[in-house]
């Protein structure tokens, strides 16, 4: 039997990490690296991602990043509120893009991504995977096609190996990511996408207003827990 190869996956453990994880685990190797960068939800996303990688069968390992959640005073990483949309704000770009600001982590997917490269070169990994979507691109620049080539090039001349971040739900919205999952067998049910870190999801934040919004326009259960509705 032909060895598979390998790739090293950037796991939050929510929504679309996981199910661009469980793509790439049908034909790789994954090994998943999960940060713990201070913010509000580490707790539960690190028991969201052990559980899915549990589930899929693949290596796990969490990086600590404290230093991280001094800067930029993001309110995933402060005492700062987090802020909560309504299912109509979620298409206003002007209000969007401010919240996007008051949850912005500086230079996050950056060093992400530097980190899983320094995984892919040691351990001979040919992708990084992961989760970037066309929904959150719109506010996020970090989750962007752009950001991605450019990354890529980078990773082209930066990099002795042959090493490529692969980010298969990059054209897609939340809608069209979670009917994916829901097609391709993905944990969606052990997924957690709460900004907050509760036990249940607070149901109020953007993240878990897109989530509840994607579920509720396919008319597929959602078997995570909300706090609110």
């Amino acid at each position: 039997m032909e060895k598979r190869k390998k790739a090293i996956s950037i796991l939050s453990g929510g929504l679309d990490s996981a199910v661009a994880t469980s793509l790439l685990a049908k034909a790789y190797n994954v090994h998943a690296i999960t940060f713990d960068y201070g913010q509000k939800s580490v707790e539960m996303e690190i028991k969201s991602s052990k559980a899915i990688c549990g589930k899929l069968g693949i290596e796990h390992t969490l990086i600590q990043l404290p230093w991280l959640a001094h800067l930029g005073g993001s309110a995933l990483t402060s005492e700062e509120k987090v802020p909560e949309l309504s299912m109509d704000q979620l298409d206003d770009k002007e209000v969007c893009d401010e919240t996007a600001r008051k949850v912005w982590v500086p230079g996050r997917n950056v060093v992400f991504s530097s980190i899983a490269l320094s995984f892919a070169e040691a351990e001979g990994a040919e992708k990084i995977i992961v989760g970037w979507d066309l929904e959150e691109a719109n506010t996020f620049p970090d989750n962007s096609n752009k950001f991605l080539n450019a990354f890529n090039q980078l990773l082209n001349i930066g990099s002795l190996y042959d090493i490529q971040i692969e980010a298969p739900l990059i054209d897609l919205n939340k809608k069209e990511i979670v009917k994916l999952g829901y097609q391709e067998g993905a944990p969606l049910d052990l997924s957690y996408s709460c900004y907050l870190g509760g036990e249940k999801h607070c149901g109020l934040c953007e993240s878990c207003m897109r989530r509840k919004r994607a579920f509720m326009e396919l008319d597929i259960e959602d078997k995570v827990e909300y706090s609110e509705y």
